[in-house]
């Protein structure tokens, strides 16, 4: 089965609803970034989330979202865009194995307290950026908190990741349930009974749930109509181009100083982990062209 991403409405326009499995494009980051499995539950609940906001947002801009906790897998950043490509990182990928009472990997240890952030990026605009603190450390519960207090869009988030023993990722996916204005208190109070019975994300997805099989169980009583389908994919949008701007931008007093000690620039992607090498011949070659320009 394919990562994909689907977006529907209650035929009664009281509920809004995504779903996404997730599980090809988080092992991508787990092999990019060599993450350990709490550090790839992280990452993966982080990239999923990503792209559920970021398929909420208008078509050309993009969303950031930062989870800084004092934990010890420090930042965890993704960012995503409403065509369903997403990238991220973690400060420390090779944290050790976590795990709570419930036998679980522990994500919340591993992140633990401080703050969420969702950057809204418009091509038209100045950037927008909610900030609110972290309740669990979870992410899904935090991202909740987050629409519910920075959007006042009453929400339900549920992402999951489940790491294999070869450290590769078995499944991952979420979703993201909103009321609309005016959503009646019968239809709240079934879509609350609905979100009781979903335990685990993760396991319904390696069990083979699709998106829509996923949306059937937590909209169970309701009819809806399918406002979006799209594939989803991990992928970064470094360059060798842009990796040459990167290293102009360093001055040419720098780049010398640079090139006397080590031969050679090397620029690292932090979201894919690609090195871009330049050497001297070929930096002078993109000096020379910045200076006639």
């Amino acid at each position: 089965m394919e990562d994909y991403l689907i977006r529907v409405i209650t035929t009664n326009k009281e509920i809004r609803a995504l779903a996404v499995r997730s599980t090809d494009l988080v092992n991508e980051g787990q092999k990019r970034h060599q993450t350990t499995p709490v550090a790839t539950a992280a990452l993966g609940r982080t990239l999923t989330g990503a792209l559920l906001v970021g398929s909420l947002i208008k078509s050309g801009d993009e969303i950031i979202l930062k989870i800084k906790g004092d934990g010890p897998i420090g930042t965890i950043v993704a960012d995503a865009n409403q065509e369903g490509e997403v990238r991220g990182y973690v400060t420390n990928p090779n944290i050790k194995f976590l795990k709570n009472k419930a036998g679980k990997l522990d994500v919340a240890r591993a992140v633990g307290k401080g703050q969420l952030s969702v950057t809204k990026i418009n091509r038209f605009k100045d950037p927008y950026e909610g900030k609110v603190a972290l309740v669990s450390g979870e992410i899904a519960e935090d991202l909740t908190y987050y629409f519910t207090s920075s959007e006042q869009i009453p929400s339900a988030v549920g992402l999951g990741v489940l790491v294999d023993t070869d450290l590769s990722v078995k499944a991952a996916g979420g979703f993201l349930i909103q009321l609309l204005p005016d959503a009646s208190d019968e239809t709240i109070e079934r879509l609350e009974e609905n979100l009781k019975k979903i335990k685990s994300v993760s396991k319904m997805i390696e069990s083979g749930f699709t998106p829509e099989e996923l949306l059937d169980k937590l909209l169970e009583g309701f009819e809806y109509r399918l406002m979006a389908r799209k594939d989803v994919v991990y992928k970064c949008r470094c360059s060798r181009e842009r990796s040459s701007e990167l290293v102009l931008s360093l001055g040419e007093e720098e780049i010398k100083k640079t090139l006397q000690e080590q031969g050679q620039i090397e620029v690292q992607c932090h979201f894919c982990n690609e090195k871009y090498r330049f050497l001297e011949e070929e930096i002078n070659e993109l000096m020379s062209n910045q200076s006639a320009e």
